[in-house]
């Protein structure tokens, strides 16, 4: 299975297409936005993301930036919805089959996280509410989608000494061991980690000034041996 994964694109999702080589599933980790209430934004995006004809499924979450899918939710969604081919999860799941039929994932994606400055999605730190969105993921997720990381991994600021990352979220991916987590949110934590059991990736694609400095990653998957092959 073929997989490309992106994150924070923040309205430049159309300087990384020479970056994008299909294949079966491309997921974003959110952050589509820039102040988060411009709902042209949002249709920009879908009709971009609706027409990567090279990839079978298209499939994404809000971020922080993401302000409309909290505020106005039913608005966002009726933009999402006029789109055919792409998939929008927030507290959901979906599953992806190969047109062969020979392989299948499970994915869910939620956009919560900590409490970060007066940006949507944000639940308090540690909290019993953000607690009950992480024990709502399903036990046998096959791939996790958050926009912001787990504590501990790839969820630092370059130059920073803070983790950033939740610390509840961590303790809920260690349970389950879902095979792949994709999140985003903090640029300059970019990167990839494969704890034994699950490959963790920040997918951000923009650097802390907002350019484009990381390109997407593409790989192969096999997902019943959670081996995976970058290309």
């Amino acid at each position: 299975m073929r997989i490309t994964l992106i994150s924070d694109t923040h309205t430049k999702h159309r300087n990384i297409e020479q970056d994008l080589p299909g294949g079966d599933l491309i997921i974003h980790a959110g952050d589509i936005m820039n102040s988060g209430y411009d709902s042209n934004d949002v249709g920009d995006f879908c009709e971009w993301y609706d027409n990567l004809s090279q990839y079978n499924a298209q499939v994404f979450i809000a971020g922080n930036h993401d302000r409309l899918f909290e505020d106005l939710p039913e608005a966002a969604m009726q933009i999402v919805n006029s789109y055919k081919w792409i998939t929008y999860l927030q507290d959901s799941s979906m599953v992806y089959e190969c047109e062969d039929l020979k392989e299948s994932c499970k994915i869910y994606g939620s956009p919560w996280q900590p409490e970060f400055y007066n940006w949507a999605f944000n639940l308090p730190r540690n909290g019993t509410d953000l607690e009950l969105k992480w024990a709502a993921i399903p036990p046998d997720t096959d791939i996790l989608v958050t926009h912001g990381p787990a504590w501990g991994t790839r969820d630092m600021v370059m130059g920073q000494n803070t983790r950033l990352g939740c610390e509840l979220l961590s303790d809920r991916i260690k349970q389950i061991k879902p095979k792949i987590h994709v999140c985003g949110h903090i640029h300059s934590g970019r990167g990839y980690y494969f704890d034994g059991d699950t490959h963790y990736f920040n997918a951000s694609v923009l650097g802390e000034r907002y350019t484009y400095d990381y390109e997407p990653f593409t790989f192969e998957w096999n997902p019943t041996t959670n081996e995976i092959q970058f290309l």
